[in-house]
């Protein structure tokens, strides 16, 4: 019998959420994602020390932010060797409502990419943020060729405009939504009443599928942020999920059954949506969704102190 991990390998394709080498390995994904906070957590480790120290030694004559891109692309390229398929590399969130600058960094990332040899078309997604600012820098690199990820993605809206702008993929976030209305309704939450697909941030990405596969649109949906099983086991059949170790090994180690509700069937039978097309209409759903407010303001925060703290290693 398979183990649920196999089985959701059959429906949905997995991508590991790490920054880990050894994890990559284990646990066999197709896939794999990286972020600012992911690899400050890797290059602390021993194991991950030569690569920082290598960027260092070998490029300390050049500015911060190039070597942080040395250090950025020094990991994927590791992880390229281990995975049959993409990485995704961030640019700076810094940079997150600032379109030419976020076109210059992709570029940049892409081109030390191709000079080790890579097929970045095929196997490098650049992961920027969700802003309209962002939105419209990705929408300029695949008309370039270079494949976007868009992340901190909290809203359908968000969604929306990232599929107007052609980008390759998007992760919807599950686990800080569920995060912001747990905490939302403080005493009054009731765990039970919203667990599997009654989570909040399951419907949210339950929602984008939906328009996505009644759209005919060919962006993948790569749901991200998992707080546990439960939410990943509700999102089976989604395009992609990029899952963390931990949440990886829960589902190796169990042989519950899965039941798959994602799929363009599925979909075809959900409530159809409308969304606006403008930066107006973009900023003002934005504004007026609390939850995808706040929390992509806090992500790029958090992403910008874990940024912050890869320069000081950097340093030395």
């Amino acid at each position: 019998m398979m183990n649920t991990l196999e089985q959701l390998k059959k429906v949905t394709t997995v991508v590991a959420d790490t920054g880990d080498f050894q994890a990559i390995g284990a646990y066999q994904p197709q896939d794999a994602t990286t972020n600012p906070s992911l690899i400050l957590k890797a290059v602390q480790k021993a194991d991950y020390a030569p690569l920082l120290n290598q960027v260092r030694s070998q490029y300390r004559d050049e500015t911060l932010d190039l070597q942080t891109d040395r250090l950025l692309v020094s990991f994927g390229l590791k992880i390229l060797d281990i995975i049959p398929g993409r990485v995704s590399t961030e640019v700076d969130a810094r940079l997150s409502f600032d379109t030419a600058a976020t076109i210059e960094r992709a570029r940049r990332i892409v081109q030390l990419y191709r000079a080790q040899g890579v097929n970045t078309e095929q196997r490098v997604l650049i992961k920027i943020a969700s802003t309209w600012e962002g939105i419209q820098a990705a929408r300029v690199l695949e008309q370039e060729g270079t494949r976007c990820n868009l992340t901190l993605l909290f809203s359908p809206m968000q969604a929306h405009a990232c599929a107007q702008a052609g980008v390759q993929l998007i992760s919807p976030f599950v686990g800080r939504i569920y995060d912001w209305y747990k905490k939302s309704a403080g005493a009054q939450w009731n765990e039970e009443a919203h667990a599997g697909e009654n989570d909040p941030g399951v419907q949210s990405v339950r929602r984008i599928y939906a328009y996505f596969k009644q759209q005919g649109i060919r962006t993948e949906v790569m749901g991200a942020s998992f707080r546990n099983a439960g939410q990943i086991k509700a999102l089976a059949g989604c395009d992609l999920l990029t899952i963390s170790p931990e949440l990886l090994a829960e589902l190796q180690g169990s042989n519950e059954t899965l039941k798959v509700d994602l799929n363009p069937a599925w979909a075809a039978q959900q409530p159809i949506e409308h969304f606006g097309n403008t930066e107006a209409e973009f900023r003002y759903a934005l504004n007026a969704d609390a939850m995808a407010t706040e929390k992509l303001a806090e992500g790029i925060r958090a992403f910008a102190k874990d940024s912050v703290s890869l320069d000081g290693l950097l340093r030395g």
